[in-house]
């Protein structure tokens, strides 16, 4: 067992660490797992969660409004950025599909953007074969090429 002080004092690690920039819970568990023992750190998981100071559904709000206002990423290539930090599909698919009008909408911008951008130097199919890798629909990338045609 431990006792208070020990717990404060690692508590106060896990908070700073997770303050500082933004971190999942699978982070936190790797960064902590060889220094703090594996109970204290579900304690203070615990603790941080119901705070309000870390959670996984949290992250993943934060992350994709910095992702909307930095990037141009398809819907595919957010999951996929969410799914290697650790975040399960199920969080990831819900917070999807409650805003999906949102997602679908940024998605049809990002295609578009990159759809202008690559015309100067590139023709249709290889801006189609380019988006199509990059996980856009196929709905969204013909809109993003008709943009160009105008």
């Amino acid at each position: 067992m431990y006792t208070i002080e020990e717990y404060d004092n690692e508590k106060t690690k896990v908070l700073k660490y997770a303050i500082y920039k933004k971190r999942t819970i699978r982070e936190i568990k790797t960064k902590f797992r060889s220094i703090i023992e594996e109970n204290m750190l579900e304690d203070i998981i615990e603790e941080l969660k119901e705070n309000g100071y870390i959670g996984d559904e949290k992250y993943i709000e934060r992350a994709i409004n910095e992702y909307i206002a930095l990037k141009n990423l398809s819907i595919k290539e957010l999951k996929y950025k969410l799914a290697s930090k650790g975040i399960s599909n199920t969080l990831i698919e819900d917070y999807i599909s409650k805003n999906s009008e949102e997602l679908e909408e940024y998605e049809r911008k990002s295609a578009e953007n990159i759809a202008i951008k690559r015309a100067v130097n590139m023709d249709e199919n290889d801006i189609k074969s380019y988006l199509m890798k990059k996980g856009y629909k196929e709905e969204n990338i013909k809109e993003a090429i008709a943009k160009i045609e105008e």
